[in-house]
C-alpha cells in the first residue's frame, strides 16, 4: 500500500498566504489613490462646467449674476428660464435665456449639490459648493483643499 500523499503542507499554504498579503498591501493603495484621482478630476471637470454656464448667464443678462437680482435665487436662476433682466421666463418665449444646467451636479466628494450663496466668506463643510455673489465665484465648498479649485 502506497502511503504517500498528495496535497499543500501548512508550512506551504503559510507562504503562498503571506505572499498574498504582501501582494494586496502593495495593490490596495494604488486602487484608492486612483480613486481619489478620478473624484478630483470629475469635481475640476464640473467646476469648469458651472463657471462656463455662470459667465453666459453674466453676459446675457447685462453683467448681472445669477440669484443676485430680485427674481431668483442662484439654483432657480441657473436651471429655469429667464428674461434678460433676471425675470423667470417660459421656454421659446421671445428673448428667453436658459435653461443654464439641467441641475446644480453633485460635488463627487459629498455626493451632494447643496450650494451655499453669500458675498461673504463660506464655512468649509457647510455645503456642496459656494457662490460668491459679489465676485461670481463658484467652488467645491466640502473642504479648503477643494476650495482651492
Amino acid at each position: 500500500m502506497n502511503s504517500k500523499r498528495s496535497g499543500f503542507t501548512l508550512v506551504e499554504i503559510l507562504i503562498v498566504m503571506v505572499i498574498l498579503g504582501i501582494l494586496a498591501a502593495i495593490v490596495i493603495p494604488q486602487f484608492s489613490q486612483a480613486s481619489q484621482e478620478a473624484r478630483l478630476s470629475d469635481l475640476i471637470k464640473k467646476l469648469q462646467m458651472v463657471r462656463t454656464q455662470v459667465e453666459l448667464y453674466k453676459i446675457q443678462h447685462v453683467a448681472q449674476l445669477p440669484g443676485t437680482g430680485p427674481h431668483m435665487d442662484f439654483v432657480t436662476a441657473m436651471t429655469s428660464y429667464s428674461l434678460s433682466d433676471g425675470s423667470p421666463s417660459i421656454a421659446g418665449a421671445s428673448k428667453s435665456f436658459g435653461r443654464y444646467l439641467q441641475k446644480i451636479p453633485d460635488n463627487p466628494f459629498t455626493l451632494t449639490n447643496t450650494v451655499e450663496v453669500s458675498g461673504m466668506e463660506p464655512q468649509y463643510g457647510t455645503s456642496a459648493w459656494f457662490f460668491n455673489t459679489n465676485t461670481g465665484e463658484f467652488r467645491a465648498n466640502d473642504s479648503a483643499t477643494h476650495a482651492a479649485y
